[in-house]
């Protein structure tokens, strides 16, 4: 690169100093010179982003190369994996074969009941399936037909396959008593529409107080106070609309079951609640327990 540079400014110098160059000559070999020394420049740069090119190629290609072997080693320890468990398979089949003059047998056995037991899962997960459709459907129905004034003393919830459907205190009863009050017939017959819709739920009605102690004289503590708020809704629903009384349950559990901290009156009034929990019937869930093919 530095001789084919040089060559051009010899020549000029030479010229000069021999005073037999004109000025067009001049001119025409310093244009010569500057293209000479923009192409040098030219293939400079040329090869400074060749080079560059070479050494990003080069990494690329240690990266692809690495990677490569990593997933060969990935690949051939899966494969190991693979062929280890299947000899232990084919292990266990040997031995029970050869420890078992029955084993031809005991193996279709075994593979009947898992069959039966295989059948009983997917059974029981179209139920659970089914269920949980149901209980959305009602939770759904329940809320669309509950204004938005009732909807802030009702809360409603499906926990594990069961409808919560919490009622406060405040709507529910008159003050200090376990009496319905007049403003809660609207929402309790709401409530009742979607009981009697689905007739194959058992219903249990549970109430719940603060920890404020109570002494009235028909009244002894929060147990009394939970059950008979319990018992009056229950009463409710089978006298006032018509709910099957063989499908209600009555409890108490006093201020035993907080779903929030007595120390403040905001949590106080969330525990002072009744709670309509709706269940599939308990002698049908039996019968289907019943029928499990593992305890046959």
């Amino acid at each position: 690169m530095k001789i084919s540079r040089s060559i051009p400014l010899i020549l000029l110098v030479a010229a000069v100093t021999q005073g037999c160059v004109s000025s067009k000559q001049y001119a025409a070999l310093q244009t010569s010179y500057n293209k000479s020394v923009d192409t040098n420049r030219d293939i400079k740069h040329s090869w400074q982003v060749t080079q560059q090119e070479l050494l990003g190629s080069q990494n690329e290609n240690k990266n692809l190369r690495d990677q490569l072997a990593a997933n060969r080693a990935s690949a051939d320890a899966l494969i190991a994996s693979a062929k280890a468990n299947n000899a232990t398979l084919q292990d266990a089949l040997n031995k029970c074969l050869a420890g078992n003059s029955q084993g031809n047998v005991n193996i279709a056995k075994l593979a009947d009941q898992i069959n039966a037991s295989d059948s009983y899962i997917r059974h029981l997960v179209e139920l659970k399936n089914k269920s949980d459709s149901l209980n959305q459907v009602l939770t759904n129905n329940l809320t669309r037909s509950l204004s938005p004034d009732e909807m802030k003393d009702v809360d409603i919830k499906v926990l594990k396959g069961v409808v919560y459907i919490s009622l406060s205190d405040n709507m529910l009863y008159k003050s200090g008593s376990y009496m319905i009050s007049d403003k809660a017939g609207t929402t309790l017959s709401k409530v009742a529409k979607i009981i009697n819709d689905y007739s194959n739920y058992d219903v249990l009605i549970e109430g719940n107080t603060d920890n404020v102690p109570i002494s009235q004289p028909n009244i002894r503590n929060n147990w009394d106070l939970s059950t008979l708020r319990a018992s009056s809704v229950v009463q409710a629903l089978q006298n006032n609309y018509g709910v099957d009384p063989k499908r209600l349950t009555a409890g108490g559990r006093g201020e035993f079951n907080p779903v929030a901290s007595n120390s403040s009156d905001g949590g106080k009034s969330l525990n002072r609640r009744t709670q309509i929990i709706i269940t599939p019937k308990l002698d049908q869930f039996m019968a289907l327990i019943g029928k499990d093919p593992g305890k046959q």
